[in-house]
């Protein structure tokens, strides 16, 4: 696979960025190492994300409305592999600047 389909690939579940990065790691190039770290901080972030708003909803059953802030996850990962698709090296909104030098193991 190319570093452009391994880069899509990276967004799609642990899995798929597992895939990804063994896959590409004797040859990888920018663009994959870019993606790697957007997809797995996005990952980090939307667990965390989901842990603090199951446990806030589980305390506070008039808040469980705040679930709705998954679509804008949903929405960072669809950007995500448009950038990857259109070999951007764009970061994902709000969160994709504090990725970029971070996973240092990702070289």
């Amino acid at each position: 696979m190319n570093s452009k389909t391994l880069s899509i690939l990276s967004y799609v579940t642990l899995i798929g960025w597992l895939i990804a990065y063994f896959s590409g790691k004797e040859k990888t190039d920018s663009l994959l190492r870019y993606h790697l770290k957007q997809s797995l901080g996005l990952a980090i972030v939307s667990i965390l994300l989901n842990i603090a708003l199951s446990v806030v909803a589980h305390l506070v059953p008039a808040l469980s409305f705040l679930g709705l802030i998954g679509y804008v996850i949903l929405i960072f990962w669809v950007l995500g592999i448009i950038n990857a698709a259109n070999q951007a090296e764009k970061p994902v909104p709000v969160f994709g600047k504090v990725f970029e030098n971070k996973f240092s193991f990702i070289n």
